[in-house]
Formats: structure tokens, C-alpha cells, sequence
């Protein structure tokens, strides 16, 4: 397979997903483009040939992958595919719903872009209106994609779910059921080969598969990125906080590499209690293990949902005397009332700024609130892709440790520097 253009991939976007997918398409047509320029050049004087001769070459390559007769003029630059593949949804009048590949997909490795949390109103076939589709309305729409481009004769198919569904229900209590285990299977079942997902809440969920791959990519690259455009990694008062247990592991990692000390909340829960909002939690107490007094705190977590533990454990930090709070989620899912107990939260001073992912789509309500600051991880997953469909190693991407530490090393040795952009974490630049 020629790494200069890429031949049989397809991108096709869930729907409500169009704008994260068409962010990701761009940002792989550039990387091919900037790939291409650069190989161009080294082969150029490797062999001795213009770069218009190697131009030549290259089309003529596509021109014999092709599946049609070319009948148009030699172009006169390099030509990046589309990737784009059309899909019409439908949403019938009793509730069923159906998938149709518009384009041909045979032979091609297919990437379904599905951002599964999306709530906001998308068009779909059979109504006049946008409507808001559940989770559920989305799963189905993604189990009849899938279905139709094995039907259609698709080659594999790969899921790029930012938000992995039901990933809460990794473990049961009682008579439950295991819902992130059997999302996994029914994908298994479908024929999937991969899910590319962004900060599993749990990875023991990938113990339960047989054939799928799980990759499971971190936004703490890009978010560190824009958390240093609003706080100075070596301010001496910063402390990092986990909000519960489950996120000390993810917590321990940022103190350690910002060299900052480890605090941490424990929080007895009523689980008889499901919360709704951040009015209606089920935490009985919150106990503070470590000191807050005067300090920036900084707090990392996997999702943000009602967001009801949270906006407590950010009054409970203030009452204890933090004088500035920060929050940084992959996922922003805001669900229910969040944005606007929020921003009840953020005119009382209870927090600073909230930093989240595009991995959810979110309007303008959340978007143009001056508490809330977006990381760009598209790009992340373009090269993802890109390294997959040329069978590259994606552990560079997976693991970037070494750079988020060259990253904070940076910043702290010299406050002033300008740093790195988001693609600075893939080593090789694809």
C-alpha cells in the first residue's frame, strides 16, 4: 500500500456527527498533503527526477488502482481523495430506523465517526424537523451502518466512538446486566475489527472481547495545551485534586508531571440514589485528604455527566479555601441541566474555567460561555487513522507521556516560550 495516497479507506459520520468527522477528514487530507510534499522532495533527488516527473508517477499509480477509466487532464498538484462516504438515515413514523450507503464501498477499510453522547437536534430521512435522537436511537442507526457496508461489501469496518456507550455499566451489582460488555459483542457479532474510543471509563471492558480491537486514545496532551493558556505550570501554589477514587490514577499522573502535590476527596455515597443534577446527588459526605488553603486546584476526570459531584466537590474545595478551581474532561457530556447549573455555579465563584473536548458536539449554549474553554482532538484521531490504515504502530500516540513531560519541563523551565501544537505529541509527524 503506498504511504504517499491512500487507496480503499472510507470515512462515514454518524448522524449529528458531521462537523467532528469533517474536522477529521480535513486534518487527514493535510497530513497526506504535507506527507506527499515531503516525500516528493526526498525521491526527487533520491532518483534524480523532477518533482513534476514524480508527480507523474503518482497519478499514474492511482490511475492503475483505480476502479473507472480516467478521462481527465494529468492534474498539475497532488490530489488528496475526499474519504468522504454518503450515508442516508431514516427515521420511520413507528420508531424503526435504517442506514443506506449512497457511495460504493467495496473493498474499502471503513471508519464510522459517531459521537453516540450527541443530544443536539439532527435531520434525518422521514421527518421534517430535526429531532433528538437517544443513545439508543444512535446505536441503532450505527448497528444498521454497520450491517450495510458488510452487506455492500465493505472490506473491515472500524468504529470511532469519542464517547464508548454505557461505559458506566462495566460491572454489575445484583440481577444487572453488563451493557458495555454486550455493546462490544453485538459489535463483534456485526463484524467490526476495531473501536477507537477516547478515555474508556474503565478498560477492564476490553477483557470481555474475543476478536475486537480496543484502542483507546487521551486527550491529556491537548488539554494540557489549553490549560496552560489560562494558569502557569510553575506556579508554585497549584495542587492537584482527585474528585473521587476512581480518578486517582488519572489525577497521580498530572501531579506527577507537573510536579505538584496529590490531594484527594473521598465521597461516601447513597447509591440507592441516582443522580440527576447537580441538586439531586447521592453523595452523603465529602472528606479532604490533603490542603487546598490559598491554592490553585487543578482537577482531572474521564466524563462529566449532571455534573452534580462535581459542582459539590468544587463548593466543598472553595469552602476549604481554594482560591482558584479548574476542571479538565475528555468527555463534556452535560447532560440534563449541567450548562446552566454550571453557570449558576460559576456567578456564585465556586470555579474558574471547565476545559472539555470536542469529542461531544455541544451549540452554542456551552460553547460561548466564558467559563467554558474547548481542546481540538481531531487531529488525534486523524493520525490514528491514517496509521492504522497503512498498519503503522499507533503506540506513539497511544502512550504520550514522554511528551506531555516535555511539554510541562518546557513551560516551567520558561514560562514565556511558546508551545508545541497538538500534533507536537505524534513523534514521526506521519
Amino acid at each position: 500500500m503506498s504511504i504517499i495516497k491512500p487507496h480503499k479507506l472510507g470515512i462515514i459520520s454518524g448522524p449529528g456527527s458531521e462537523y467532528f468527522s469533517g474536522k477529521v477528514v480535513k486534518h487527514l487530507r493535510r497530513l497526506y498533503l504535507e506527507r506527499y510534499n515531503k516525500l516528493s522532495s526526498a525521491m526527487a533527488k533520491r532518483h534524480g527526477m523532477s518533482e513534476e516527473e514524480i508527480l507523474k508517477t503518482v497519478t499514474l499509480l492511482d490511475d492503475l488502482n483505480a476502479k473507472r477509466i480516467p478521462r481527465t487532464k494529468l492534474p498539475t498538484s497532488f490530489q488528496c481523495p475526499d474519504f468522504s462516504i454518503r450515508v442516508k438515515y431514516t427515521k420511520f413514523a413507528n420508531g424503526e430506523e435504517k442506514a443506506e450507503i449512497l457511495d460504493a464501498v467495496r473493498g474499502l477499510r471503513v471508519f464510522i465517526i459517531y459521537d453516540l453522547s450527541n443530544n443536539e437536534p439532527v435531520r434525518v430521512a422521514g421527518s421534517d424537523e430535526p429531532v433528538r435522537l437517544s443513545i439508543n436511537d444512535h446505536l441503532m442507526f450505527l448497528f444498521t451502518t454497520i450491517n450495510a457496508i458488510t452487506l455492500a461489501g465493505g472490506d473491515s469496518v472500524t468504529l470511532v466512538l469519542p464517547t464508548y456507550p454505557y461505559s458506566r455499566q462495566h460491572k454489575k451489582s445484583g440481577r444487572e446486566a453488563l451493557t458495555a460488555a454486550m455493546f462490544g459483542r453485538i459489535c463483534e457479532m456485526l463484524g467490526v475489527d476495531r473501536i477507537i474510543t477516547l478515555d474508556i471509563h474503565n478498560r477492564e471492558i476490553e477483557n470481555t472481547f474475543t476478536t475486537l480491537h480496543l484502542e483507546n486514545l487521551h486527550a491529556s496532551y491537548q488539554t494540557l495545551i489549553a490549560l496552560h493558556k489560562i494558569i502557569d505550570f510553575s506556579d508554585p501554589d497549584l495542587v492537584v485534586v482527585a474528585p473521587d477514587t476512581g480518578a486517582i490514577s488519572r489525577n497521580k499522573f498530572y501531579a506527577q508531571a507537573l510536579h505538584r502535590p496529590l490531594a484527594m476527596l473521598y465521597k461516601e455515597r447513597d447509591y440507592s440514589v441516582v443522580s440527576k443534577s447537580a441538586k439531586n446527588s447521592n453523595i452523603r459526605s465529602i472528606n479532604l485528604l490533603g490542603d487546598v488553603k490559598g491554592k490553585t486546584v487543578l482537577i482531572a476526570d474521564d466524563m462529566l455527566a449532571t455534573g452534580g459531584t462535581m459542582v459539590l466537590a468544587m463548593r466543598e474545595l472553595t469552602s476549604l479555601g481554594a482560591k482558584k478551581i479548574i476542571c479538565m474532561v475528555s468527555l463534556p457530556l452535560f447532560n440534563g441541566s449541567a450548562v446552566e447549573d454550571f453557570d449558576a455555579a460559576y456567578k456564585e465563584g465556586i470555579f474558574h474555567r471547565i476545559i472539555g473536548t470536542n469529542a461531544v458536539f455541544h451549540g452554542r449554549d456551552l460553547l460561548d460561555k466564558e467559563w467554558y474553554i474547548q481542546a481540538d482532538i481531531s487531529e488525534l484521531f486523524a493520525r490514528v487513522i491514517s496509521r492504522l490504515h497503512h498498519g503503522r504502530s499507533i503506540s506513539p500516540l497511544l502512550d504520550n507521556r514522554k511528551f506531555i513531560q516535555v511539554l510541562i519541563d518546557t513551560s516551567q523551565a520558561n514560562p514565556q516560550a511558546p508551545l508545541p501544537g497538538a500534533d507536537a505529541s505524534d513523534p514521526d509527524r506521519d
